[in-house]
């Protein structure tokens, strides 16, 4: 059966809401048992890579969030595009690394696919040249 696009809009408004609260566990609810995701990037960051299973999706953020300086964060969530089952947000983020100090701002774009009111798919798109010269302590 097809997903409607206000069942996608939902889940991509309630995953947006429990980003921003940081709320990991909130966010793992919301994806189906098995998954296809994908963050792309250096292997020297231990988050990026694939996941496959609801279960690798709160230890992403936990294993993630501890690596950018607190308070520091800014997300601008420019656009949310919905058509059916796919649902693309597009924003900028800029975060302060802790480990080096420097700052970056990316732009992303997540595409989450929904099927049977879960998220079976999160793919991110970011300029992660950016983000592994942030993590460069040269």
């Amino acid at each position: 059966m097809a997903t409607d696009t206000q069942t996608s809009r939902t889940l991509a408004e309630k995953f947006v809401e429990r980003l921003g609260a940081q709320d990991p566990d909130g966010i793992q609810e919301l994806f189906a048992q098995e998954i296809d995701w994908h963050v792309p990037g250096s292997d020297a960051l231990s988050w990026s890579g694939r996941r496959t299973r609801r279960d690798q999706v709160a230890p992403y953020f936990t294993t993630m969030w501890p690596h950018f300086a607190q308070g520091r964060s800014k997300v601008a969530l420019e656009h949310v595009i919905v058509d059916g089952g796919d649902a693309v947000l597009l924003a900028t983020w800029t975060h302060t690394v802790v480990a080096t100090g420097k700052e970056f701002t990316t732009p992303a774009a997540i595409h989450l696919r929904v099927e049977d009111d879960r998220i079976v798919r999160m793919h991110l798109y970011e300029d992660t040249l950016t983000i592994a010269k942030a993590f460069d302590a040269d």
